[in-house]
């Protein structure tokens, strides 16, 4: 054989193998003059990277969900599923997607186009985009307060991490409010350090709100060396340890005028405080709850600054608030 002769039959080998790859694969045709379809379909839909879905994740409503026809562009589209659990998709009008999970709905889909006729051997992809049914909503004392996403396992610790921790002023009680049941509350009561506390890191359903309680505020103020709010968990803060966080008494305190303000229904009460005599272990120690404020005046001179209690009620709101850990 020439030369000649074998480069004509070695292209016409080139040419017969370029036609044959691309032929469509058998049953993979797609109408409408869509391309084939891959050879396979993964075994579950590819997770968006921003929320991630798992096999246990149900759509619900609220829900912003993207969907893609392999090899028909003019299929894809964004829709949010309304509140009846339903959204319109092109060609297939309305389809109920709440409760299912990502598998689920995209079965569904594909069973539409194929038995409509629109598309043959369909494979849908589908991401969620934003999650509004698998999100839990963090409230009260944390830094950065709102929805967050609760895709997957996700546990009380991990919420509060990611609403950027808790506030100065926030306590040790955690409220945990399930959207199915929202009559049975869980109440969680958090230990001073959150890494030793792993019995209350509790697991957190999508729909859950989360409330993260204020602690309560005693405040020190009038003639003392540092006059503060004090943020306690518990009602166990005393006139003599308050006094002692805000720094003690000064030369001129008058501390036979000291005086606990506190709040109640009928307006401000003024409890004396025999300070003088508590200090010297002749009269009890008075407990201090939250709200109160501890009062100690000046000397005569310096009184007529601290003339009533509501002069002393106005000078915790420029205080700075300390946490006080038993």
């Amino acid at each position: 054989m020439s030369r000649r002769s074998r480069r004509l039959g070695l292209r016409s080998l080139q040419l017969l193998i370029f036609s044959l790859l691309s032929l469509p694969l058998f049953g993979q045709t797609a109408v409408a003059g869509a391309p084939a379809q891959p050879p396979a379909k993964p075994a579950s839909a590819p997770a968006s990277p921003s929320l991630p879905t798992s096999s246990s994740t149900k759509f619900g409503p609220g829900d912003l969900i993207e969907v893609s026809v392999f090899g028909v562009p003019d299929l894809s589209t964004k829709a949010r599923i309304s509140n009846s659990g339903d959204v319109y998709l092109p060609l297939i009008d309305y389809v109920h997607l709440a409760d299912l999970t990502a598998d689920e709905a995209q079965e569904l889909i594909e069973k539409r186009l194929d038995q409509g006729g629109f598309v043959r051997n369909p494979h849908v992809t589908l991401f969620l985009d934003e999650s509004a049914s698998q999100s839990v909503t963090m409230l009260g004392e944390v830094n950065r307060p709102g929805p967050y996403p609760a895709i997957g396992d996700r546990r009380l610790f991990d919420l509060i991490s990611a609403a950027g921790g808790l506030t100065d002023r926030a306590g040790r009680n955690v409220t945990i409010v399930h959207r199915q049941s929202p009559d049975q509350k869980v109440e969680v009561r958090l230990a001073s350090n959150l890494a030793e506390d792993t019995d209350h890191n509790v697991e957190i359903r999508p729909g859950d709100t989360i409330i993260v309680s204020r602690a309560g505020i005693v405040y020190v103020v009038g003639d003392v060396g540092r006059p503060s709010g004090f943020a306690i968990q518990d009602d166990t803060l005393t006139v003599l340890k308050a006094l002692a966080l805000a720094g003690g008494q000064t030369r001129t305190s008058s501390l036979n005028g000291t005086k606990i303000l506190r709040q109640t229904p009928n307006g401000i009460q003024e409890i004396p405080v025999r300070l003088k005599k508590v200090m010297q272990a002749k009269a009890p120690d008075i407990a201090l709850v939250k709200g109160d404020v501890l009062f100690v005046p000046g000397s005569a001179t310096k009184a007529l600054a601290y003339r009533g209690a509501d002069a002393a009620m106005s000078m915790t709101t420029a205080l700075a608030v300390i946490a006080v850990h038993p």
